[in-house]
């Protein structure tokens, strides 16, 4: 089983300390907190909660306490998009295929990663 889930708020608040590796709360506080209009100690309980979800780690540097994520970025956007997938379009990707394809403004970046993805998908059914 996986990590625990994370909202929104949340997975914003990790890739920022990702972008801010090695941040304290009141670093935090300041550049992610201030502009939501979230308090430092709403900030740190976040942070804490998501240190108990494994998401984050801390270590003390100079008598304060510095936090950075667990894991890579694509690692938590990876389980992000898996809950969303199981949670909301139970289980299926079908509505969000549909829903990319309806996009008028994919770029070609994008749409070379979706092919290659679909190359690697195939490549691995014919493993099978």
């Amino acid at each position: 089983m996986g990590k625990p889930s994370i909202g929104d708020q949340e997975l914003a608040l990790l890739q920022y300390i990702a972008e801010h590796n090695n941040a304290s709360v009141g670093e935090v506080a300041s550049g992610f907190g201030e502009p939501r209009g979230l308090a430092r100690s709403t900030v740190l309980t976040m942070m804490e909660r998501l240190r108990g979800k494994s998401y984050l780690r801390r270590k003390q540097v100079d008598g304060m306490y510095r936090y950075s994520p667990a894991t890579g970025p694509g690692e938590v956007m990876r389980s992000a998009v898996g809950q969303f997938v199981e949670k909301t379009l139970s289980g299926s990707v079908s509505p969000f295929v549909a829903w990319m394809s309806e996009r008028s403004d994919v770029s070609d970046r994008e749409l070379a990663e979706l092919e290659a993805l679909v190359h690697q998908l195939q490549s691995r059914r014919k493993e099978t």
